[in-house]
């Protein structure tokens, strides 16, 4: 028997009897990190790290939560459980289970760069180890954070320049809060969605430093709106909310903005391959830094990056989940402040 097995409900651990990342209710879910495809709401019971809790509290409400803090080991059946870092977005956990002194670890979303907010990516030493594989292609590769970012800077200071408001497509939990910093180097406003502006005060309320933002409400002023700095959910793109900030150009934060016309089926101004997960490099980079024996590939180009491994003297499969690529964004974390 497995330590890990792929059942219909999610990742599932026999000896322990709980569910990692499940996709439908469950009595004991593991949570990775609070992305709606991997933390979704009904189970009795849900474990995860403790700045993973407010953030699952504002999306799935009040339930029976247990946090812990990187490295601290629960015990569930007498399976021992650690969370690590996985540099994702604040709180991200790679989820460390080890019985009869077997190990596996399962990734969740990962990236290996330090975006200087989510606590940085650990490789943790594994026999099996279930990795993500988003953008499990060599065409990504990513620029490093400091270029991206100075790009989006340039264009908004060159938006300003022709007068329009610069309106920057985001998730609004991860990207938003990463782009904070960037972002407050060239306005002293940031104006946001509120679906952004709900995660960003569930951080602030936890005791998270961000700079400053506002939130955009049928009272802004107009002249606010004018040559604004905004972030907003995808779900914002071609919507009656945006004809306030005109006129205005679109960048979209995206890893997916790697691929040649990805601009202009989104009809943006501008894309930014600003990505939380691992690109190409970073994803061989982690996989070998495991030592891992075994490897399965989940959501994304599983079959191309779990055939490439295998090439490379790895035994490596592919699993079939319910996980989202890139698209983190749920319908109701989007949708509920349209009509602001």
């Amino acid at each position: 028997m497995a330590l890990i097995e792929f059942s219909n409900k999610g990742l599932y651990c026999p000896a322990g009897n709980f569910y990692i990342d499940p996709w439908k209710p469950v009595d004991k879910a593991v949570i990775t990190h609070a992305h709606s495809d991997h933390a979704r709401w009904g189970s009795q019971y849900y474990l995860c790290h403790t700045d993973t809790k407010p953030l699952l509290q504002t999306r799935l409400g009040p339930n029976n939560y247990q946090s812990i803090n990187w490295h601290e080991p629960v015990y569930i059946n007498g399976v021992r459980i650690t969370l690590h870092p996985a540099g994702h977005i604040i709180g991200s956990s790679q989820i460390r289970v080890e019985y009869n002194g077997e190990v596996w670890v399962v990734s969740g979303d990962y990236k290996v760069e330090d975006d200087g907010l989510s606590t940085a990516f650990e490789p943790v030493p594994c026999h099996t180890f279930i990795t993500e594989s988003t953008f499990g292609l060599p065409i990504y590769h990513w620029k490093s954070q400091a270029q991206i970012f100075s790009d989006i800077q340039q264009w908004v200071l060159e938006n300003k320049a022709a007068g329009k408001a610069s309106v920057l497509m985001a998730y609004s939990l991860g990207k938003a809060q990463r782009l904070l910093p960037c972002l407050a180097q060239v306005t002293d406003t940031i104006l946001v969605h509120g679906a952004v502006y709900n995660i960003h005060m569930a951080l602030v309320n936890a005791g998270w430093q961000l700079p400053p933002v506002e939130r955009v409400t049928p009272d802004t002023p107009k002249e606010t709106l004018k040559g604004a700095v905004v972030i907003a959910p995808s779900s914002a793109e071609g919507s009656p909310w945006m004809r306030k900030f005109a006129p205005y150009a679109v960048g979209v934060c995206s890893g997916w903005m790697q691929v040649r016309g990805a601009r202009r089926r989104r009809n943006a101004d501008a894309g930014f391959a600003l990505s939380d997960h691992a690109d190409w490099q970073g994803l061989l980079t982690a996989v070998k830094a495991t030592g891992a024996e075994r490897v399965y590939a989940t959501h994304g180009f599983q079959s191309a990056f779990s055939r490439y491994l295998t090439e490379q003297g790895i035994e490596a499969g592919e699993v079939k989940t319910e996980y989202g690529g890139e698209e983190e964004e749920s319908p109701q974390d989007s949708m509920k402040e349209e009509n602001d």
